[in-house]
């Protein structure tokens, strides 16, 4: 295997992250190589909120835990177990030594047509696939959360961030302070139809 796609095959989700600071100069280069993703008609609709202080992590942090516990509550789930993944959640994202949040800009589509929406969504994804490899490739860790889905206009809401900017994804990233663990994975080839 060369050494590209054992590269690409190395890549790992890191949920525990060394308090160690992320230089400044490291979050550059990864997010202008993010920013050579691919895009449906070279819109480019991604755009990123970099969240590093101990403030906007606990405001970030209170907005999707009070969406997460309000969801949680109207299902009647357990209480116990809500308050377990709530203060999990915190701790996780007052743990991430660098939280980037990836947001697509709902100006950045040519129509209103739902392939359109559907195609920057794609697009947004693929910057954050792109996201992930850089900051492999710096030796950082990384970790893709989806939570923002939940709670898009808490989130615009507590970072004042453009009502253009819709929260797709947050990127936790850091030093690694665990060995994740191997990669399972389907084989391929049931994964494939020919025809």
């Amino acid at each position: 295997m060369n050494e590209f796609h054992h590269f690409l095959r190395t890549r790992r989700s890191v949920r525990r992250f060394k308090p160690d600071p992320v230089p400044a100069s490291i979050v550059d280069r990864i997010l202008a190589t993010t920013i050579f993703a691919p895009s449906a008609h070279n819109l480019q609709p991604w755009r990123f909120a970099l969240i590093q202080s101990g403030s906007a992590k606990e405001k970030l942090g209170n907005a999707l835990t009070s969406k997460m516990r309000a969801d949680s509550e109207a299902k009647g789930e357990n209480q116990a177990e809500i308050e377990n993944r709530v203060n999990n959640s915190l701790r996780r994202i007052a743990e991430a030594p660098v939280i980037i949040l990836l947001c697509r800009d709902v100006s950045a589509i040519r129509t209103e047509e739902p392939e359109e929406t559907t195609m920057s969504i794609q697009s947004v994804a693929t910057a954050g696939l792109q996201l992930l490899l850089a900051a492999h490739a710096e030796g950082l860790g990384g970790n893709w959360i989806c939570w923002p889905l939940y709670a898009q206009e808490a989130v615009q809401d507590v970072l004042k961030l453009s009502t253009e900017w819709q929260a797709q994804a947050m990127i936790f990233l850091g030093f690694e302070d665990e060995k994740p663990k191997e990669a399972l994975r389907q084989s391929v080839k049931g994964l494939i139809t020919y025809r």
